[in-house]
């Protein structure tokens, strides 16, 4: 399998070096009268906020002007980012509340804090918490920025990756009067360039819920600002919970016991005058926190959803399956994912629906795997529809509200099969979910495995394991998981909230469902945009399958699509992937794919294939600041390698649009020569690259522009290699190589071992069957299409023994994984 290494700065804090303002404190004042605080900023007059903090207990809120005492105190600290300046400010003193302790630091040399506050029950009695609010702000300018608020935009993330759907708005047009994040919020002004970024850093109980409560009929007024850390009901009675009894709306409610503490999630705050910069730190810093598993190669294949919906079967998986083999697997398109359709019923994966799989899913997939291709399936892990065995059988491992009946959370499709939630807590659930993880993986041979709908059964209750919160249930269950099927095995985070899967998963969708439609991609590209950052720092982005075929599916009206996607609207869906620096996924069916030359020459596109593998996001140039014309980010921009470099430029809207791109907006050398090219064109041939980059483009369509420098020779990537210089005969050896330069990259190796055998892929293994030296080459490949080619010689020594030697054998026993 071809793999890219994916070099790590050393440290965080070498990407707050880069900055223009890494040395920018911000200053935080404490009002020990009232327990408040503001925060300011450098080049910014007055306080960008003033708030104070406040807990819910016992179903009241008590705010932190309600506790008869303040006391602050200061402390030196070293943390992610440096050193810097800790405030703790203790309330006291309050009948019936806990004390409360917010912890503020902020960094000495970035423009960066954190913030987490801790209740402390001094008394005698029980509390129990239901929420933190860290922040509580009110006024008509409850976030100041220096310039005229009605020129503030706000980037507010959703509770998953399209619950709702990424709408990036003006301050003044917020939905429903309020501009309501989970995990993250950004506001930007577009006059002063200066931006406000505060984000969750942890994810071990609650959900980070912010809310900025806009004056009705008062443009961009706005009447306050909450940022709490609560649990999920407020967001799944929008969702799962939409028509659920009152029974089942469960509210997140913590027991504190005297002498307890229980603290908030931890917050990162920050303002700047480069939110690239913000985002690319809060993104580093989830990576380098959570331990995220992000070194998997870029997954190119093919999925079955949006070509077949629920109607795939044994026969159409089959002929795609040979399809993919037989034109597209050469070019590194492995992956054969089937979507839900499969299973019996939702909670019930290792069994296969005979209807439409009468062969059953182990043959299938051993025929998939005998194709060369790399098996994989989508779950809703903790999802159990009523039909299925654990809801027939075992309704006791389900979670429960408190009159002990399992909490309904929706239904699959069309008014059809209600959903409950697993337990993930119970231990017979657990060794359930291991059960069926462990099927698909040994027994059926999957490699890949999609998991869905973990915000909506992401739900308070009752569980097993009293006082569970449903982040803390969800994680449970993932590990659970994780540890059935392996290291090996890729987990993709499907419907979830983003953080909190972050270090057990390999991949993450960072937007919603895409489809056969030009509106499904433009709904899709905010979220691809504002989450830019996400891949390679949360997971490898999944920004689901583009289609590029002139297939239609009638009766899903919504992205089936009434009429073939125009060749152009093509080009826009597969270039959103190859923005995303993802997954590079084919929703399409195949033959009806092969039948156009046109749209086929794009999945095969060597330099969008070049993208993918390199699996790098675009950056979105004009994430904050895009022309009201454009109507959501349009620019993108790629930094291959010091030579080269990828412009993308989308027309969202019904209308023929234009753009220019100087120099500096596209980060080139002054004075260098350069040419360009659009790589979607066949016929488009290299020009000088004048002062500017002018993009003129009709509606629905993309440009997607390399840009190459063409004073400078192209050079093989330096690479260093790492192989024992010696080793056993029949001992597995380990080989790694890596780019030593990420601004040039390598996308590909090639290893030939000196025996005859080869293999691909940065870290790779292999035997030796008998003594002797032995050359190992190892070819770079890297964008310019130059090789560097390194060679190093190995010394085995041995032999493999051939005796009968009872005394050695031991008993295989399966490790519980």
């Amino acid at each position: 399998m071809q793999r890219v290494l994916y070099l790590a700065l050393s440290a965080t804090a070498c990407l707050l070096a880069s900055s223009l303002q890494a040395r920018a404190q911000l200053a935080v004042t404490v009002h020990p009268k009232d327990g408040s605080y503001s925060i300011d900023a450098p080049g910014i007059s007055g306080s960008v906020l003033a708030a104070n903090p406040a807990v819910r207990v016992d179903g009241k809120w008590f705010n932190a002007q309600d506790y008869p005492k303040h006391e602050v105190s200061r402390a030196a600290f070293n943390a992610e980012l440096g050193a810097g300046t800790e405030q703790r400010i203790v309330y006291s003193g309050l009948q019936g509340a806990p004390d409360l302790t917010l912890s503020i630091r902020t960094y000495a040399n970035a423009p960066f804090g954190d913030m987490q506050l801790t209740a402390r029950n001094a008394g005698g009695s029980l509390l129990n918490v239901q929420a933190f609010r860290l922040i509580h702000a009110a006024g008509p300018e409850v976030i100041h920025l220096g310039g005229d608020a009605a020129a503030d935009r706000v980037l507010s993330d959703s509770f998953s990756e399209d619950r709702p759907g990424m709408q990036l708005r003006d301050l003044g047009d917020p939905e429903a009067q309020v501009h309501r994040a989970v995990g993250s919020q950004l506001i930007y002004n577009q006059q002063t360039r200066q931006s406000w970024f505060i984000g969750a850093l942890t994810s071990d109980k609650f959900l980070s819920v912010l809310r900025l409560h806009m004056a009705a009929a008062h443009g961009a007024a706005t009447n306050s600002y909450e940022v709490d850390a609560t649990g999920t009901t407020e967001l799944l009675k929008e969702n799962s919970l939409l028509d659920s009894s009152e029974e089942d709306r469960v509210e997140l409610s913590l027991p504190l016991a005297a002498g307890a503490e229980l603290a908030s999630e931890r917050l990162l705050f920050g303002v700047s005058t480069d939110y690239h910069h913000q985002l690319d730190v809060y993104g580093r810093l989830i990576r380098d926190m959570h331990h995220a598993r992000v070194s998997a190669p870029t997954p190119l294949g093919w999925w079955s959803w949006t070509a077949y919906y629920f109607g795939l079967n044994e026969g159409t998986a089959l002929t795609n399956a040979s399809w993919l083999a037989q034109n597209l697997e050469p070019l590194g398109f492995t992956f054969f994912h089937l979507d839900e359709g499969y299973q019996y019923a939702r909670g019930e994966y290792a069994t296969a629906d005979a209807a439409l799989f009468p062969e059953g899913m182990q043959a299938l997939e051993r025929t998939v795997a005998a194709k060369g291709l790399t098996p994989g399936v989508w779950t809703a892990p903790f999802e159990v529809a009523e039909r299925s065995w654990v809801y027939e059988h075992h309704p006791e491992w389900l979670v429960h509200n408190a009159k002990g009946a399992p909490i309904h959370i929706g239904l699959v499709a069309e008014g059809k099969d209600h959903l409950f939630a697993l337990d993930t807590t119970n231990p017979d659930a657990q060794a359930y979910l291991r059960k069926t993880y462990t099927t698909l993986v040994n027994d059926w041979g999957v490699r890949y495995i999609k998991m869905d709908f973990m915000e909506d059964s992401a739900i308070e209750g009752y569980y097993h394991v009293p006082h569970t919160t449903a982040l803390e249930a969800q994680r449970i269950g993932l590990q659970t998981v994780r540890d059935a099927v392996g290291e090996a095995v890729l987990l993709d985070k499907d419907g979830s909230e983003l953080l909190n899967p972050v270090g057990i998963v390999d991949i993450g969708r960072i937007s919603q469902d895409t489809g056969h439609t030009f509106s499904a991609s433009r709904d899709a590209a905010p979220g691809i945009a504002a989450r830019y950052y996400m891949n390679r720092n949360y997971f490898v982005a999944d920004p689901d399958a583009f289609s590029v075929s002139t297939q239609t599916v009638d009766d899903q009206s919504w992205h089936g699509g009434e009429k073939p996607l125009t060749l152009d609207e093509a080009k826009v869906s597969i270039a959103l992937t190859a923005v995303s620096g993802g997954m590079f996924e084919i929703g399409d069916d195949l033959p009806t794919l092969g039948e156009a030359a046109e749209r086929l020459a794009l999945v095969k596109n060597p330099d969008l294939l070049d993208m993918a593998r390199l699996g790098k996001a675009s950056v979105p140039l004009d994430l904050m600041s895009y022309a009201q014309e454009d109507k959501q980010p349009s620019l993108f921009l790629l930094k291959e390698s010091s030579r080269q470099t990828i412009v993308s430029v989308f027309d969202w809207t019904e209308a023929a649009r234009a753009h220019t791109l100087s120099r500096e907006q596209l980060g080139l050398a002054p004075g260098a020569t350069y040419t360009v090219a659009d790589i979607l064109d066949p016929f488009s041939t290299p020009q000088p690259l004048q002062s500017s980059l002018v993009i003129t483009q009709p509606a629905h369509s993309v440009r997607m522009v390399k840009i190459m420098r063409s004073d400078a020779a192209s050079a093989a990537p330096g690479v260093s290699l790492h192989i024992d210089s010696t080793g056993k005969a029949g001992a597995t050896l380990t080989f790694r190589a890596a780019a030593l330069d990420e601004h040039e990259p390598v996308l590909r190796y090639l290893w030939q071992f000196g025996d005859g055998v080869v293999a691909e892929g940065f870290d790779v293994t292999h035997a030796y069957t008998h003594a002797g030296t032995y050359t190992v080459q190892v070819k770079a490949k890297g964008l310019s299409g130059a090789a560097a080619e390194m060679h190093q010689s190995i010394t085995v020594t041995g032999a493999i023994a051939t005796r009968f030697l009872p005394e050695r054998k031991e008993r295989f026993v399966p490790t519980p994984r």
